[in-house]
């Protein structure tokens, strides 16, 4: 996945999805979020691989980029749409965003797409983080996978366990729900109410959208400052 051949297979399918369901409804989604602040702003891009959502950014002033890949990152300067994208400036870091050093509250948007309960658990841990990394009043916005996706292996065990989990005491249900979330790896609107509650965001909006890869939650929290 972070070798240069790779790197340049996933640009070639940036070009070929450019107008596909997926991007236009992801892009068109981060680009309102970007409206809503009416302002310029300052943007984290968490596993921007790269830079397929570059163009769909509105009134950015300043985006940092993080990847654990440097081939990602050479593809992500020159990223789908290149003249499309209007960006005052761009940094792009390459280190794993769960321990790569940024600056507290330094951004106003911090966003991650296809990478969150998917490639990597989401968990209070990295909402936390980004809790940090956002000035006061400012939005995470990330897509996840949700738990009922039609991506998800339907075992037995798990069909089983979708079937007694609503009956079940806490001592049973709170074990049977981190085995069908994978711990993070699969979301669900419970579960990321409570995560994001813990870390101190409100949670503004959550959605879900069905592409042809997987059931997504579209989700959109605020920190919350005392």
């Amino acid at each position: 996945m972070y070798q240069p051949e790779y790197a340049q297979r996933y640009r070639r399918v940036d070009d070929e999805i450019s107008g596909g369901a997926l991007v236009t409804r992801f892009g068109s989604w981060l680009g309102d979020i970007c409206e809503s602040f009416a302002r310029d702003i300052v943007a984290l891009d968490l596993g921007c691989g790269t830079g397929r959502y570059f163009r769909a950014l509105r009134h950015v002033r300043e985006l940092v980029g993080v990847d654990v890949s440097a081939a990602m990152l050479r593809e992500a300067q020159h990223p789908l749409d290149a003249d499309a994208v209007r960006i005052g400036r761009v940094a792009l870091v390459q280190g794993d965003f769960l321990t790569v050093p940024l600056e507290a509250g330094r951004f106003d948007l911090v966003y991650s797409i296809g990478v969150l309960g998917e490639h990597v658990p989401f968990d209070l841990a990295i909402a936390r983080r980004v809790h940090e990394w956002l000035v006061p009043g400012g939005r995470f916005a990330f897509t996840a996978v949700h738990r009922d996706s039609f991506s998800v292996p339907r075992t037995t065990s798990r069909r089983f366990a979708e079937v007694v989990l609503p009956v079940s005491p806490s001592f049973i249900g709170r074990p049977l729900r981190e085995r069908l979330l994978s711990r993070g790896l699969y979301v669900d609107e419970r579960y990321l109410h409570d995560v994001l509650g813990a870390a101190a965001f409100d949670v503004e909006s959550i959605e879900r959208y069905e592409s042809d890869v997987h059931l997504h939650c579209l989700c959109v929290a605020r920190k919350v400052t005392a």
